[in-house]
């Protein structure tokens, strides 16, 4: 169950119907509460959610305590958390370990790139794997939701401007990040390449973010597991860092970077086939 003051954000579908909603999870894979059921002034997608800031979330949280308007699990198809997110922001080679398995140095400045927002998919969607590429390969990744507006961001109030998180695939096709004058964003950008979710928890759920275990299997086989403790440039140096060129802005997601253990630098290389399972997950310490 939730631990206090904690809440799983969620967007989800009624089996059968058309029109996304927002919702709480109770717990992960459990029961949802309908926010739009129990206060029916509050905005329909996420990203206007997190704008109105802490308003919004005193509702979620009376919504959450009255024990109303709870519809089961299985009535239910949970969709991306955010779903069109203004930015999404990638940072490339963060984790030390994912570092060495490639013999690469490590970075001297964040290295920054982005993915369309159309490459979004929910946590249970299909990852279309395209006729152009051959080499599409798995990375899971510690996603930051930013719910504060901001630009310059000192490093001391950096987490002050995050939302809450979630996970994500940052599915990467190889042979493109190589083509196109080694420009990674079409490799990065196919239709599906970026599954987030199920859900957004907030910050109070994860009292120490730097201490994270994650995780992705493939298949079943585990084939990424570290911690957020291998990350070369924390949140707070993230955060300060984009937001020196871009005004973060609610709804924008911050992908951290990925661990060891990817298919491209497995020998053979190993790449995602057809009716192939991907989870991702992130964990305790």
């Amino acid at each position: 169950m939730l631990s206090a003051g904690a809440m799983r954000l969620v967007r989800f579908r009624m089996i059968g119907a058309v029109e996304p909603r927002l919702g709480l999870e109770l717990a992960p894979g459990g029961d949802v509460v309908d926010l739009k059921a129990a206060e029916p002034s509050l905005p329909h997608s996420m990203r206007s959610f997190l704008e109105s800031g802490q308003s919004g979330l005193s509702i979620a949280r009376r919504a959450l305590e009255a024990g109303r308007h709870r519809v089961p699990r299985e009535a239910v198809q949970l969709l991306a958390p955010i779903g069109d997110p203004e930015k999404v922001i990638c940072v490339g080679l963060n984790y030390r370990d994912h570092c060495a398995e490639q013999g690469a140095a490590v970075p001297e400045y964040p290295i920054i790139f982005s993915k369309f927002p159309s490459a979004i998919a929910g946590p249970f969607d299909d990852i279309v794997l395209p006729e152009e590429s051959n080499e599409v390969d798995w990375e899971v990744e510690l996603a930051a939701v930013i719910g504060k507006k901001g630009r310059r961001i000192a490093e001391p109030s950096a987490l002050e401007h995050i939302g809450g998180f979630t996970v994500a695939n940052d599915v990467s096709a190889r042979d493109w990040q190589r083509r196109n004058g080694r420009q990674w964003l079409l490799g990065k950008s196919f239709d599906t390449f970026c599954p987030i979710g199920p859900a957004i928890v907030t910050p109070t759920e994860l009292p120490d973010v730097h201490n994270l275990r994650i995780r992705c299997r493939v298949n079943g086989r585990l084939m990424q597991e570290s911690s957020t403790e291998q990350l070369i440039f924390p949140l707070p140096r993230i955060i300060s860092w984009v937001s020196r060129f871009v005004t973060l802005v609610p709804g924008d997601l911050v992908l951290t970077g990925t661990p060891a253990g990817v298919g491209f630098f497995r020998k053979p290389p190993v790449y995602l086939q057809g009716f192939w399972g991907v989870r991702v997950s992130p964990g305790g310490g």
